[in-house]
């Protein structure tokens, strides 16, 4: 052997000398197949458990969208189904007593009776064979008004069918409302044309119901006709209501071959990829589509499985110590984090609260008053404000001194804080003898009762004021509301309009509030 004598070993030792090497071999081989063999048991294991997951998510997700499909489908049904049998009832009763012996008075009572009955209802209608309003349910039925020119008139007045007939969306020239017109045919003792009997759906009955159902922000609920015009969508855009599905692949390759059942495709109203199950209702000519975004289900496995990937390659590659060495430092650094994050909320808290009452001070309501109308922007709600002033605190002051003045503001914040309920509602002590509320989903009404409450709180004190014509402290209060989606809302328009009722109030006699009577007529209409 090279490096070494040239002699022959004995008998035996030559064996002993090549098992060494072999040994340590098979040990390599089997370490590297061991090796190898755990590798691609957690690969096996990994991907049979995404396999898995996947089609979790996705059986998941098309019950989720069949179970939405059957419920908006017996919603529409049920909601059509109750107006054909009341247009169907009250046909009858006219046809039997004839559209010219027809007794306004009674059967206008009738229709307003069942319009308060069936809350989808928008409104009942007779129309003439000259398309003239006859009867309905309406206080004051115009006398100019004609529907002769609308699509179910003109069908009706051709067709001798007496089924009920559902027409696209419409503008009502009652309301001018959005409706879905369901109509019939009337005819006189001898078949001919009488004229039209029509019950309208409130196109926002569908709209508030859908808008409960919890679905992910691309996902779409569609009531369409059965040629495909859209009757209703979420997301509700006036611009899609009668825009056209017939080409999409549900209406093209599914509907005609299943009244229901589920597919993956892509929407033509805005491209987005949804798995869509789908329901032709079986009485009328509408068909229903519940659709959730890929991306809604297929995200959260994607993002799991990029997740365990990760943590498969960490451990492949030999990474825990150095993992755990790291979680070891950022569990350090959370806990460093967590210690000045309370010290900074603390900090931070204290700059927002008035140290004398202990409410908020006039930056918290800045802060808060701006987002708070932007929330009610978003989630459609009204937003009320109170403006406080305690009555003659001046003299207050120059009498019992500021020390005692400083007694009056605690009380009063307290009888303020004590008929407050809501966590939501902000109290803050806006200046000197000022207070202001910030009162969340509160319209002008609720804001008033409460504005009376405080006032009534204050009054409850009964604390002394020798300078004050009721011989006790009192305040006056100024409110207003606000509805952010419907109009344009800043935080100082609010401020200045509260303002302005609360030196209302003080000038036409102090211990009283004034309110908004824009914000009022808003809530009216």
């Amino acid at each position: 052997m090279p490096g070494g004598e040239q002699h022959p070993p004995p008998s035996g030792a030559f064996d002993l000398l090549d098992l060494g090497p072999g040994r340590n071999t098979a040990v390599f081989r089997l370490t590297l197949a061991f090796m190898i063999l755990v590798l691609l048991t957690f690969i096996s294991v990994e991907g049979w458990r995404a396999w898995r997951d996947y089609n979790h998510a996705y059986d998941f997700a098309r019950d989720s969208v069949s179970n939405l499909a059957r419920a908006t489908a017996q919603h529409a049904e049920d909601a059509i189904r109750q107006v054909d049998i009341l247009t169907y009832a009250l046909g009858e009763r006219v046809e039997g007593d004839g559209l010219a012996n027809i007794n306004v008075p009674r059967i206008h009572a009738l229709m307003v009776q069942q319009s308060r009955l069936m809350p989808q209802l928008h409104g009942l209608f007779i129309y003439g064979p000259d398309g003239r309003w006859i009867v309905t349910d309406k206080d004051i039925t115009p006398e100019t008004a004609n529907n002769a020119d609308r699509d179910y008139f003109n069908y009706h007045r051709t067709h001798t069918d007496h089924r009920v007939r559902i027409s696209n969306v419409v503008k009502s020239r009652s309301t001018g409302e959005l409706i879905i017109p369901v109509s019939r045919r009337l005819n006189n003792p001898d078949g001919s044309f009488a004229g039209v009997l029509l019950g309208t759906i409130k196109l926002s009955y569908f709209m508030d119901y859908y808008g409960d159902f919890k679905i992910d922000d691309r996902g779409a609920l569609v009531l369409a006709m059965r040629d495909g015009t859209i009757l209703i969508r979420r997301p509700f855009m006036d611009s899609m209501v009668g825009q056209s599905l017939a080409d999409s692949e549900i209406f093209k390759r599914y509907l005609p071959t299943a009244d229901e059942g589920v597919a993956e495709v892509k929407a033509i109203v805005d491209g987005t990829y949804r798995l869509y199950a789908y329901r032709a209702l079986s009485s009328y000519p509408l068909v229903v589509e519940a659709g959730l975004s890929r991306e809604s289900f297929v995200g959260p496995w994607r993002r799991d499985l990029f997740k365990s990937g990760l943590v498969l390659l960490v451990l492949v590659a030999g990474f825990i110590g150095f993992a755990f060495i790291v979680l070891t430092q950022l569990r350090r650094r959370m806990a460093m984090e967590s210690e000045i994050r309370l010290a900074h909320q603390a900090v931070k808290d204290m700059a927002l609260t008035d140290s004398l009452t202990g409410l908020g001070n006039r930056r918290r309501l800045d802060m808060a008053l701006h987002s708070e109308i932007g929330r009610a922007k978003r989630q459609r709600y009204p937003l009320a404000l109170i403006m406080l002033d305690i009555d003659y605190f001046k003299r207050f002051n120059d009498r019992y001194g500021h020390g005692a003045g400083d007694d009056c503001l605690q009380q009063v914040a307290q009888a303020i804080s004590g008929v407050l309920k809501r966590p939501a509602d902000l109290a803050v002590r806006y200046g000197g003898e000022e207070f202001t509320i910030l009162l969340p989903d509160t319209d002008i009404h609720g804001a008033g009762r409460l504005a009376e409450d405080i006032l009534q709180a204050i009054r409850g004190l009964a604390l002394e004021h020798a300078d004050h014509p009721e011989q006790i402290v009192t305040a006056s209060a100024g409110v207003t509301a606000r509805f952010p989606a419907q109009e344009d809302t800043t935080p100082a328009g609010m401020i200045k309009a509260a303002d302005a009722y609360l030196y209302y109030a003080k000038n036409n006699g102090r211990n009283r509030w004034y309110a908004d009577q824009h914000a009022q007529a808003s809530t009216q209409a």
